[in-house]
């Protein structure tokens, strides 16, 4: 097994590159405008700062769908438009406050979780700990929440970090990265996620039903960052009660109290709000026309949504400055690309990468059947979890246009190179578009997938999708989603090297020869582990 890998890839490294000359009087233009003449930050403290929170349909990602459209169009780019899908509600945040009136008063981190109705005036009431994560935990509480706010997360402490809060990518983080994983097919557990998602409805429900006045979860990151994540957006779905995340500190703090009693009563204000004049939410598509009609087109994203809590700004304010400093820079240097070179700054990503769904589905392909007749039509993550087990894949007419996706959304550090995504045959072209950046520090290329963002669509039709390397900084150890996702947590120079680089590859793309290498069109995999038992605690 070892002998024939080995055998694959040496083949695959000697391979003829269809990649195409890579132009580098073009690269010398494209490194000039982005770092002589970089509006990147700019385009970023914009987003961040002046903007701010960007909840999908929220008044917010309305001033920014119209800001970046119109900064798309200021910079000469074509066929600016909207592309809009159903999603559901829009809601922000008005004003918040929860407090500890007894024991002592202590005013608590906290934020209302997302599409979670308001207290109308302030609400007052002593809690219970009642941790419930499954339906058969309801027993344990009946006839115990009557007029209490309920605490419903274990009250567990996060476990000793082991790993420094800022890290940049090592040449052995990079090398561990190049390796394949075999993709795994387990339709059982599949099935057992797509049941438990219905649980936060049932859980409101049962809350409701006793006679509960609020819910609150617990923070599932120390150093009290909240991020207020809530997944209720459709306009029949919505919570019943109002309910807050609390700081894991002043959570904790809260559960012993009511352990060692009497237990402590809070006080919660949430000035929330619902927007349903449009329930569509809209992706912002922008393009630098090709010279070749017939030779399709490649693709830059990002999510230009965040969730509440910050400003947004790494996640992914800085993606989106970045894929639109890209275009920008593009247009500035007048290259004239062979193919189309489109730019989409998409909605819906933290609710299920609805809006790069909703693409694919107009634009490339649909799966299967998503329900059965009569059966109510999925949103959020019902539809994240179960669109890729839909089968057959049928391409649109428009499947084979394009060339190449390339995605950003893993904050802003900068950019290391690209994951491959299982397609060898890419491994030799993107080394050669990288080359000019190896003293950038852009060079890797690492065969293994990546998940969770908006080129895992593209890939799962088989369509060429790519997700670039990036060094994660204090991404994931604190600001991912959390209340410091400010402008602040930024890497300037790090984001004026991932807009050239981008910009870089996206004109390489466009001016290859061929076409990228796509993988086979995808059909209905067997399971991995016929064997298997299922772990319905998995």
């Amino acid at each position: 097994m070892r002998r024939s890998l080995f055998v694959a890839a040496a083949a695959v490294a000697l391979m003829p590159v269809h990649a195409g000359a890579q132009d580098k009087a073009a690269v010398n233009r494209i490194i000039d405008e982005g770092t002589n003449h970089s509006q990147v930050m700019i385009t970023a403290q914009h987003l961040s700062d002046v903007i701010g929170p960007r909840l999908t349909n929220s008044p917010g990602m309305r001033k920014a769908e119209d800001w970046t459209a119109g900064k798309f169009g200021e910079w000469g780019l074509k066929n600016v438009h909207k592309e809009g899908f159903a999603f559901g509600r829009g809601w922000t945040i008005e004003r918040a406050s929860v407090r500890m009136l007894t024991p002592r008063p202590v005013q608590l981190t906290a934020i209302p979780i997302a599409w979670t109705p308001p207290t109308n005036g302030a609400l007052a009431a002593p809690i219970v700990v009642a941790p419930m994560k499954r339906e058969r935990d309801f027993d344990k509480w009946r006839g115990q929440l009557r007029g209490k706010i309920v605490l419903t997360t274990l009250p567990v402490a996060a476990a000793d970090s082991t790993e420094p809060v800022t890290k940049r990518l090592s040449s052995e983080d990079l090398a561990k990265l190049d390796q394949f994983q075999q993709p795994v097919n387990d339709p059982d557990a599949a099935d057992r996620r797509l049941k438990r998602l219905d649980f936060a409805a049932k859980l409101d429900a049962f809350l409701k039903a006793e006679g509960a006045v609020a819910m609150a979860t617990m923070a599932y990151r120390d150093g009290n960052l909240v991020s207020g994540e809530g997944y209720l957006f459709g306009k029949r779905e919505t919570a019943t009660l109002p309910a807050v995340q609390i700081g894991q500190e002043d959570y904790l703090r809260l559960a012993r109290l009511a352990k060692s009693g009497p237990a402590p009563t809070l006080e919660i204000f949430s000035d929330v709000r619902f927007d349903d004049t449009d329930e569509q939410a809209y992706n912002i598509v922008a393009e630098i026309p090709g010279t070749d009609p017939k030779a399709g087109y490649v693709m830059a994203g990002a999510h230009l949504d965040s969730w509440v809590a910050g400003d947004g700004a790494a996640d992914n304010g800085a993606g989106s400055a970045m894929i639109m400093e890209a275009a920008r820079i593009i247009a500035a240097t007048g290259v004239r690309p062979k193919r189309t070179i489109r730019f989409a700054l998409w909605a819906g990503e933290e609710q299920g990468l609805l809006g790069s769904m909703a693409y694919v589905e107009k634009h490339l392909a649909t799966r299967g059947a998503p329900a059965a007749a009569g059966s109510p039509p999925e949103n959020g993550m019902k539809r994240f979890y179960g669109w890729t087990n839909r089968w057959p894949v049928t391409p649109q007419p428009g499947y084979g246009d394009l060339a190449a996706y390339f995605n950003i959304d893993n904050g802003s550090g900068k950019l290391r190179g690209l994951y491959a995504e299982r397609n060898p045959a890419v491994v030799p072209i993107f080394r050669e578009w990288l080359a000019p950046f190896a003293a950038m520090g852009a060079s890797t290329v690492a065969l293994r997938p990546t998940g969770g963002t908006d080129h895992v669509f593209m890939q799962a039709i088989g369509v060429p999708g790519f997700q670039f390397i990036q060094d994660p900084l204090d991404y994931g150890s604190r600001v991912h989603h959390s209340g410091v996702d400010t402008f602040d947590h930024l890497k300037a120079d790090d984001m004026r090297q991932g807009s050239i680089v981008l910009a870089s590859v996206l004109v390489s793309a466009a001016n290859a020869e061929k076409a990228l290498p796509r993988p086979p069109l995808p059909t209905k995999p067997g399971v991995t582990d016929p064997f298997a038992y299922p772990d319905d605690d998995d």
